[in-house]
């Protein structure tokens, strides 16, 4: 009886099953930043499937943009009181993957800002959001090459060990690529619209042929050494997220390319850019439908065979939004209504997924369990 009675009582303490409330900032890693990128990508697509979701997404897109601003604290503070442990991770083969997770997160309430920011607080929240992207692109650079070096000269890695979580910090530089498709047509400057719209091409090369890169050796992995161990079991869902946000880039950056060029005397070119961007976005949102099935085949196997809860959960919930947009958009440059009502079913979806993790993680959180750095237990490279 009083087994059960401390049981309860240990059950309704916050962060009961840390040994001391520091331990929060002390064990905080960039994985929770995939919380902020599955809010905001959700409440990015409710108003697209029903104008009657656009005060949720706006009080999603808020609540995305607060988590940003808790964990980016937190996490500033680890690096301020725990920095010799906090510079582990930078040793760690999967933990260091998870900052790229940083500028997603933040073209996430970004691109919120665009969307709902504009009707709430006005034009004059779009300098804060320029200035918000070009960070956001220093930051997807640096991820996008700081990483992969890590990879190459401290970390050891092997085949049949090899994840998705590869892709996190490659796929960064096209989230922040599409993120600028949809600032630029805002912005007041005509060079600077061009600017922004050249630089984002330019971070979707960056990323998108080495992300399919690591797509192909995914799948030898996958065959030559069958499903990842269970605690990585959304990692099979990371996959769409390169593929959804590689089609939303082009046809997000093709949208408004022949207005923005025919200013500066490129309108042949802009119509050619809008032509890829449909056609493309059209082929790669096809080989997201490919690795859709897949993935829903994967997570069933792993979900029959118990999967424990962990905060890579919240990769089911970002790879799945931005192919959600990726569908409104093809839906709309095709007037397509089948994509539309596709788009809906895909929100559908990600809204309940985004329900159940976010509870999961809302309650383990409370507990303190989800709070753990692998980095500062496993040995370094």
């Amino acid at each position: 009886m009083i087994a059960a009675v401390r049981a309860v009582t240990l059950g309704c303490r916050p962060l009961a099953q840390l040994s001391h409330p520091m331990e929060v900032i002390r064990q905080f890693t960039p994985n929770w930043f995939a919380a902020v990128m599955g809010t905001g990508v959700l409440a990015l697509a409710l108003p697209l499937a029903h104008h009657g979701f656009s005060e949720t997404g706006e009080m999603l897109w808020l609540t995305a943009a607060a988590m940003f601003a808790l964990f980016a604290l937190l996490y500033g503070a680890r690096w301020a009181f725990f920095g010799h442990e906090a510079r582990l991770i930078f040793g760690h083969n999967t933990v260091s993957m998870f900052i790229g997770t940083i500028p997603m997160a933040l073209a996430t309430v970004i691109n919120g800002a665009l969307v709902f920011g504009i009707a709430r607080f006005g034009t004059g929240i779009v300098p804060l959001a320029h200035t918000l992207w070009w960070i956001d692109v220093v930051l997807a650079l640096a991820c996008g090459v700081l990483i992969p070096y890590l990879m190459f000269t401290r970390h050891e890695h092997s085949l049949d060990q090899m994840t998705a979580v590869w892709l996190l910090p490659v796929v960064a530089a096209e989230v922040a690529g599409a993120s600028g498709g949809l600032l630029a047509p805002h912005l007041a400057d005509p060079h600077a619209q061009l600017t922004v719209l050249a630089t984002s091409y330019m971070l979707w090369a960056y990323s998108v042929p080495v992300a399919f890169s690591i797509l192909a050796i995914l799948i030898l992995r996958m065959a030559l050494h069958r499903l990842p161990h269970e605690n990585m079991a959304a990692s099979s869902w990371l996959a769409l997220g390169p593929i959804g946000t590689g089609a939303l880039g082009l046809l997000v950056l093709g949208q408004d390319a022949p207005a923005i060029m025919a200013g500066h005397g490129l309108a042949a070119i802009g119509s050619v850019a809008q032509g890829i961007g449909v056609i493309g976005g059209l082929m790669l949102w096809g080989f997201g439908l490919w690795w859709f099935a897949l993935a829903t085949l994967v997570t069933i196997r792993y979900w029959r065979a118990g999967t424990p809860f962990n905060l890579g959960w919240w990769g089911y919930i970002f790879p799945l939004g931005v192919y959600t947009l990726a569908t409104f958009r093809l839906g709309a440059a095709l007037e397509m209504e089948a994509f539309a009502l596709i788009g809906t079913g895909f929100t559908a979806l990600l809204a309940s997924l985004w329900l159940f993790v976010a509870i999961k993680t809302l309650t383990g959180a409370w507990a303190g369990r989800l709070f753990v750095a692998p980095c500062l237990a496993a040995p370094q490279a």
